[in-house]
């Protein structure tokens, strides 16, 4: 316990430290602003780097449970929910609001923000595809560090470590809300919409991690999270329809809820073993073998 507990605190020290620190550096110091990508690549890798850190000379327990092996055979369903998960989440978002009255379909803005619009849709949507596989490393810097290393050791139950672990995301998150690089009119609405629609994401982060023994699976939804989410929504919904940051979260979170009810519901999150397998599969692979 005192082992684990010296690394949490390490890890989220550096963590926190790093992100904010960069933060301030940016925003203070360098004067840039944090919608500027290369302005957020310090506070993206600090999760990596705290794990790192903590894992090697800290805690020095090694890298055998960060979930670094690929597993593509065993893990093919997961890559492709986590690829196109985030494109459905999109649709279902820019449908709600549509229902709702507030957001007209405009096929002219949606051509002139489709990368490749030009050209054939079915290659203007293969392009939408893959920016998440392209940027994939680029989230690692964060999924080593919360699903890797933080989702492992702040509960031995899944469903709480998903929760608890969702909630430190988010506040780590908290100096993107205040700045320009969400910008909405209400900064302390758009703090509670922007943990609500973080803890539900690190819901099936977590589901994705646990299920695939993998870290690159949610590196992979985390990608489309930003690039397909994020950018979809404020092209659509923020800059085509004017609704403010706290309106397109909870229009997100909707979908994402309903992903959510079906994992707790159905008794997905489950424990894995050291070596980042799913247990009950494990177990069952165990038993075949002796048998």
């Amino acid at each position: 316990m005192r082992h684990t507990a010296k690394g949490l605190l390490a890890f989220l020290l550096l963590s926190f430290g790093l992100a904010w620190g960069s933060v301030l550096v940016v925003r203070v110091v360098a004067d840039m602003s944090l919608v500027n990508p290369l302005a957020q690549l310090p506070m993206a890798f600090s999760p990596a780097v705290a794990a790192v850190v903590v894992r090697r000379w800290v805690t020095r327990e090694g890298f055998h449970d960060a979930g670094l092996r690929l597993r593509v055979r065993g893990a093919g369903r997961y890559y492709l929910a986590a690829w196109v998960g985030p494109v459905l989440v999109v649709a279902a978002a820019v449908g709600l609001a549509a229902a709702l009255g507030l957001y007209r379909p405009d096929v002219a803005l949606l051509r002139r923000i489709l990368p490749g619009a030009d050209l054939a849709a079915p290659v203007a949507l293969a392009l939408v595809l893959a920016a998440p596989v392209l940027a994939l490393p680029l989230f690692w810097g964060e999924e080593f560090g919360w699903r890797g290393y933080l989702q492992r050791r702040v509960s031995p139950h899944p469903v709480k470590a998903a929760l608890v672990t969702g909630t430190i995301w988010a506040v780590w998150h908290y100096p993107l809300v205040l700045t320009d690089y969400l910008g909405g009119p209400n900064p302390l609405l758009e703090l509670g919409t922007w943990t609500l629609l973080t803890v539900a994401q690190a819901v099936i982060l977590a589901w994705l991690f646990l299920a695939s023994g993998s870290v690159w699976v949610p590196c992979l939804a985390h990608a489309g999270n930003n690039l397909v989410i994020g950018s979809f929504s404020d092209s659509l919904l923020r800059d085509g329809a004017g609704l403010d940051p706290a309106t397109v979260d909870l229009l997100h979170l909707v979908p994402l809820a309903a992903i959510c009810a079906w994992i707790l519901l159905t008794g997905r999150l489950r424990p894995v073993t050291a070596d980042g397998a799913d247990a009950p599969a494990a177990e069952a692979v165990g038993r075949t073998r002796a048998a």
